[in-house]
């Protein structure tokens, strides 16, 4: 198999926390390099989460409209209920 060199920029600070990191496991920073892209490759997706701040605003949001409805309303919800509606909201 035939390799090539990939070029990233990376801030001076991450590059040797990196660096100590993978010293630590045993793996210089190539190979864990490598290891990342073939589980990208065999997963075919990134194998951590990517959030943004809207997640944060609409579970808030979705709080409050539930503080609301609870001083609002007499009708209690059953715990299964109160689980798959944050659930349905969350995903």
């Amino acid at each position: 198999m035939k390799s090539l060199n990939l070029n990233v920029r990376v801030d001076t600070h991450d590059k040797k926390e990196f660096e100590q990191f993978g010293n630590r496991i045993g793996m210089n920073a190539s190979t864990v390099v490598n290891m990342f892209i073939k589980e990208v490759l065999r997963k075919q997706k990134l194998p951590f989460e990517i959030r943004t701040d809207t997640f944060d605003e609409i579970v808030y949001e979705k709080l409050e409209e539930a503080e609301l409805e609870m001083t609002s309303n007499t009708q209690r919800y059953s715990k299964e209920e109160v689980l798959k509606s944050m659930n349905d909201i969350i995903g």
